[in-house]
């Protein structure tokens, strides 16, 4: 089984020039795409070795809000901060088993450029949205994308 790794890109936040750029908090919306996001996967029985996130408060605040649901504590990772890319992907994956599967808590433009990198598709990651890929060496297989609408609504309890 190939790796897999997921990126969360941080959900809305404030406008920029609300504060310098690195403390720049969620909005209620923000937040709510990200308890979503996290619930979704988790009512997708998904499980990560490790969730990494940029210490940026808006992405650091998305993944502490995720991983409530998710049952496991961010680790900040400073590349995810900006200029996130395959290579910094394929390094940050080689240290895991076949197997895993490893959560990434980021931001733009750097996820659609990496994923594009990856996959050579085209990939927009919305605000607050999730997208999976299987990673061999430097190259990856797309296999989920969802947008914030579809993960609120996987996120709803029956």
């Amino acid at each position: 089984m190939a790796k897999q790794l997921w990126f969360l890109r941080h959900g809305d936040a404030e406008p920029h020039g609300a504060r310098p750029d690195a403390e720049r908090r969620l909005t209620d919306k923000g937040e709510r795409q990200s308890r979503a996001a996290g619930a979704a996967l988790k009512r997708l029985d998904l499980s990560f070795h490790t969730v990494f996130t940029s210490p940026r408060i808006r992405a650091l605040d998305t993944a502490r809000f995720a991983c409530e649901y998710l049952g496991c504590e961010p680790v900040v990772h400073e590349p995810l901060s900006a200029g996130f890319d395959a290579g910094d992907a394929a390094e940050l994956v080689a240290g895991f088993d076949d197997d895993a599967r490893i959560l990434v808590v980021g931001h733009e433009p750097d996820f659609s450029q990496t994923l594009r990198d990856l996959t050579g598709g085209r990939v927009d990651v919305k605000k607050g949205g999730v997208a999976a890929v299987r990673v061999e060496r430097r190259t990856g297989e797309l296999l989920v994308l969802l947008r914030p609408a579809e993960l609120r609504a996987i996120s709803v309890t029956a």
